[in-house]
């Protein structure tokens, strides 16, 4: 019998031990990602600083009707910080946004940072009720269409997907507004969250609807509910196509997967096997899921203008309609700032739930 030689090289066993340079290369994406948003978001500004100099209009004029004398007019835009060239204007915009300031609206005088902590809440409550609403939906429309292929359901489904972004918001809205206020009296008028009669619930959170939920206040839910029902289901019907669209692809692969049919010819439960479709469908849903927000976001702008839900669209609607540049600035950086977030949130659960997509991981079935 022939031992092997004990003086061939031995393949060194890897260090495992804890380190932190081991730990950053483990973490290097994620660390990375994190360390340029606020590089992200410093670019993004300089990009609305431009953007909100092309709009048409003088803050000045637009405050005070134009009715000021020369001297007047150049004493005004130096105490509104719109005077000196552009590059002086760039570099007092960065240098407060790096120290956190969002600067003073011109149009009410206000603190921007107070007025869209104020606003925030309302826009957010909106989009999440859509995200949610439109979700739930694609889940359940999702796996009929796919378990009864070749139906009438199923048909209609998938010609609804393809319509994805056919039908703009703003349509949706009106037709909306048409159908079950103005012909049905099915839905409340749209004239803001809650009826006239009816009292706003005390202050937990900020989110009306939860603060009327947590303080027992039926009446104002109730109110609140009927107000919020139309724009968000506007939100469901307008954006679901494309969350549909993507999870039919991903649910028509996982089923097609040679692991689903394993489980299904060893008699899986059927509980395991749905939730195994699932999961082998979920990281592409949640990267669309992620970009919608963004979508839910920016869409917020024309529903609470419509519905005159006073969040941060109607805000920025009211900072063009009165040239408020710096407010306008503001709300551009926040909402662009939100995005980046969840986003890389967004990313960060797509590599938990897939491995293969995971920086480094070699794919391969």
């Amino acid at each position: 019998m022939r031992f092997p030689d004990t003086d061939q090289a031995v393949a060194p066993v890897p260090d495992t031990s804890p380190g932190t340079g081991r730990w950053f290369d483990r973490h290097r994406w994620w660390v990375t990602r994190t360390a340029m948003l606020p590089v992200h978001v410093l670019v993004f500004a300089v990009v609305a600083f431009f953007l909100v100099s092309l709009i048409p209009g003088d803050p000045v004029v637009a405050l005070t009707g134009g009715r000021l004398s020369a001297e007047d007019y150049a004493a005004a835009r130096a105490d509104l910080g719109l005077d000196g060239p552009w590059w002086e204007r760039l570099g007092r915009f960065l240098g407060d946004l790096v120290s956190l300031d969002l600067g003073t609206s011109l149009a009410t005088g206000r603190d921007v940072a107070g007025e869209l902590a104020t606003r925030l809440p309302a826009t957010l409550e909106l989009a999440l009720l859509g995200l949610v609403g439109s979700t739930v939906a694609t889940l359940v429309v999702s796996w009929f269409a796919v378990t009864r292929r070749g139906s009438w359901f199923s048909r209609v489904v998938v010609g609804y997907a393809r319509s994805a972004g056919a039908i703009p918001e703003f349509v949706l809205a009106i037709a909306a507004v048409f159908v079950f206020y103005a012909a049905l009296s099915w839905a409340p008028a749209p004239s803001g969250r809650t009826s006239p009669m009816v009292p706003a619930p005390d202050t937990v959170t900020g989110f009306t609807l939860l603060d009327a939920l947590l303080t027992g206040n039926g009446e104002a839910f109730a109110s609140l509910a009927g107000h919020l029902l139309l724009p968000v289901l506007v939100m469901i019907a307008a954006h679901s196509a494309i969350l549909i669209k993507m999870l039919l692809v991903g649910l028509d692969e996982a089923i097609d997967a040679p692991a689903t049919r394993f489980r299904i010819a060893t008699g899986a439960p059927r509980r395991v096997v749905v939730l195994s479709v699932y999961r082998r469908a979920a990281p592409a849903m949640v990267a669309t899921i992620g970009m919608l927000f963004g979508y839910l976001m920016g869409g917020a702008v024309v529903l609470e203008s419509m519905f005159a839900l006073g969040g941060l669209g109607q805000y920025a609607v009211d900072a063009v309609t009165t040239a408020d540049v710096v407010a306008l600035r503001s709300f551009l950086v926040v909402t662009a700032a939100s995005c980046l977030v969840i986003y890389l949130v967004v990313d960060l659960v797509t590599m938990t739930l897939d491995v293969r997509r995971r920086p480094g991981a070699v794919t391969g079935e």
